[in-house]
């Protein structure tokens, strides 16, 4: 008679707020189902749900609690874990069944509570797991997270502490885990953190071998040795986000216009008139940094700049906002988000005075995304006529596709809508002929 086998727990799981936060998320789900867990795609399904939450701006906190509640309401065995994690007595007043509440980043906490609410059942023929570990991601693209924390005390954020000091990987940790993604079908990595830029200060005398080779923990050696993991036969894109403009950025440049890299660089900026930077606690040499992405469109000309703005933070003036749309028209970036100014409980912007009235923040931020899309519009319009790179992301039954091409990051950016498009699969690399270009996305067909 056959063996038959014991069904192991599920395990439900709703990931909010950043990349960041999904990297964690997909690391607590590879290790439960190493374990035998099963994943369940509803409430109904799950033994136990965990709530992966967001704890940077109040809105968010907000929506945490609200799918906290949406979790307990549909499921009633929820454990919590997340930057919100922080505020565990907020969490267990409000909802005081919850069975766990954990900090960001605290894998073996999240895991020993689903131990606790659904014990699991050992089994070597339940114990499997892919080898480069669960994805919440589509197969072609991966979020690879190459340190935690970060040094700066930008008077908006709390994420310091939140997640704490910066605390950098190991590069060949970093490498190994890049090198199991791409042989598991991953075609495009897109390194994160909280402060790519600064990656390795902390462990800058630590080099470690990788194949035979010293690697220094640095950001620009890491992206080269990220850029190599590629082939003719199948490239892999390499993009860079949360870089911010140290001198030592200007480095990585010649690796874009080598091909290592993609030509992109997501750079949180902020603002640029000097009096809010001030206040922001943020670096002011804003013409210092015109002056480095006219060198850097030298050197690599197809270089994509996106980056966020906050409106409306306290002491902003009109002058100030005026410095600022008149920055941008100078600066050129591609992509551009805006946030209008939200106080964050422990933030030290709240204790700041001259608080700037939600109306003026609305029409600030119009503004700003007026100006910002038109910026836009002008830039994608320069490219039809052009044959880029596009790697897919969907493909449907008649030949429509949509992708994206080197100056577009999954879910933040713009996307490329495709015809004509036959016996292709998501994550093929293509050559495409731009047709036309709206504010935000381009249309063409393969070259």
């Amino acid at each position: 008679m056959a063996t038959r086998l014991p069904e192991s727990p599920k395990v439900g799981m709703v990931s909010l707020g950043c990349p960041k936060n999904l990297v964690d998320s997909e690391r607590i789900l590879t290790k439960l189902r190493s374990e035998g867990y099963r994943m369940s795609a509803d409430y109904s399904g799950a033994d136990v749900v965990l709530v992966n939450t967001c704890g940077f701006l109040d809105s968010a906190k907000e929506e945490s609690l609200e799918a906290i509640g949406e979790a307990i309401a549909e499921n009633g065995r929820v454990i919590v874990t997340g930057c919100m994690g922080k505020e565990a007595d907020t969490i267990r007043a409000r909802f005081p069944q919850v069975l766990a509440v954990t900090g960001a980043h605290q894998y073996e906490q999240v895991v020993q509570a689903v131990h606790q609410a659904a014990p699991p059942i050992p089994s070597p023929y339940l114990d499997l797991v892919p080898e480069a570990g669960l994805k919440l991601t589509p197969r072609h693209y991966s979020y690879l997270k190459i340190s935690e924390g970060c040094n700066h005390r930008c008077a908006f954020c709390i994420i310091p502490a939140l997640r704490g000091d910066l605390v950098s990987r190991r590069p060949d940790a970093i490498l190994r885990e890049a090198e199991k993604l791409v042989e598991a079908g991953t075609r495009e990595l897109l390194v994160i953190s909280q402060d790519t830029s600064a990656y390795g200060v902390d462990i800058r005398k630590q080099p470690r071998l990788w194949k035979g080779q010293e690697i220094v923990p640095h950001m620009t050696d890491l992206a080269r040795e990220l850029g190599r993991l590629g082939t003719p036969d199948h490239p892999v894109w390499v993009r860079l986000h949360y870089v911010y403009p140290y001198p030592h950025v200007d480095q990585v440049i010649p690796l874009m216009a080598d091909g290592l890299i993609l030509p992109y660089l997501d750079i949180p900026f902020q603002h640029a008139a000097p009096n809010v930077l001030k206040r922001m606690r943020r670096p002011a040499n804003e013409a210092k940094v015109l002056e480095r992405l006219r060198a850097w469109r030298e050197i690599c000309p197809d270089i994509a700049i996106r980056s966020t703005f906050v409106v409306g933070f306290p002491g902003e003036t009109d002058a100030d906002f005026e410095y600022l749309l008149d920055w941008l028209d100078e600066a050129q970036l591609d992509r551009v988000g805006a946030f209008r100014f939200e106080p964050v409980e422990g933030a030290a912007a709240n204790d700041l005075p001259d608080p700037v009235p939600e109306a003026v923040k609305e029409e600030r931020y119009a503004r700003i995304m007026q100006r910002t899309a038109a910026i836009s519009a002008a830039k994608l319009q320069a490219k039809v006529g052009r044959t880029l790179d596009v790697i897919l992301d969907e493909v449907d039954d008649e030949g429509g596709a949509t992708g994206r091409s080197m100056a577009d990051a999954p879910e933040i950016d713009g996307q490329v809508f495709l015809r004509d498009i036959h016996g292709r699969v998501p994550g093929d690399i293509l050559r495409v002929r731009i047709e036309d270009a709206d504010e935000h996305d381009l249309f063409g067909a393969p070259a």
